[in-house]
């Protein structure tokens, strides 16, 4: 019986990645097709046991459509070519955000009557356009994506005009 299962332990582990950075759902997954419970169990048994380690290690995270939605809302109207592409395709689609409503924290007025606008999530965005908008008591600033990569912003569903991220 220990020759079997020593045999069966040898199967799973050189059928499973050697790195723990190569580790992943797949290698669970993988299990489910095996035919026989005992082959079967200590698949799973290696496969969880090394997705733990590596998820302990911090060498594999589980994300949420809601934590990805939440990094896309937040860097909104930035370029960051470093930030990962989280790809939701196979629960769905893929989590876009091409629009924003967010509360206003403050606006002030600069040379030549240009807005800078605080929100309430710490976002600063200026005013680059020469259209002048008027914000008596502004609440709410709606951001979306205009033309060749640009933004512009409606303060209260007022007049729109474009905008670039500060901060």
């Amino acid at each position: 019986m220990t020759r079997f299962l020593s045999a069966i332990a040898a199967i799973c582990l050189v059928s499973m990645p050697a790195l723990a950075e190569d580790v992943s759902t797949t290698d669970v997954y993988a299990c489910a097709g095996i035919g026989t419970d005992a082959e079967r169990l200590a698949c799973y048994d290696t496969a969880v046991g090394r997705l733990k380690a590596a998820e302990e290690a911090g060498e594999v995270t589980t994300i949420t459509r809601s934590e990805v939605e939440k990094v896309k809302r937040e860097s909104f109207g930035f370029s960051i070519p470093s930030l990962p592409s989280f790809a939701l395709k196979k629960s769905g689609g893929e989590a876009e955000v091409d629009e924003v409503t967010l509360p206003i924290r403050s606006v002030r007025a600069g040379p030549y009557g240009k807005l800078t606008i605080t929100l309430d999530n710490g976002q600063v965005w200026s005013q680059i356009d020469d259209n002048r908008v008027r914000a008596k008591k502004p609440q709410e600033a709606q951001i979306y994506q205009a033309m060749l990569g640009s933004y512009k912003m409606k303060i209260d569903g007022g007049r729109a005009f474009r905008v670039r991220r500060e901060q």
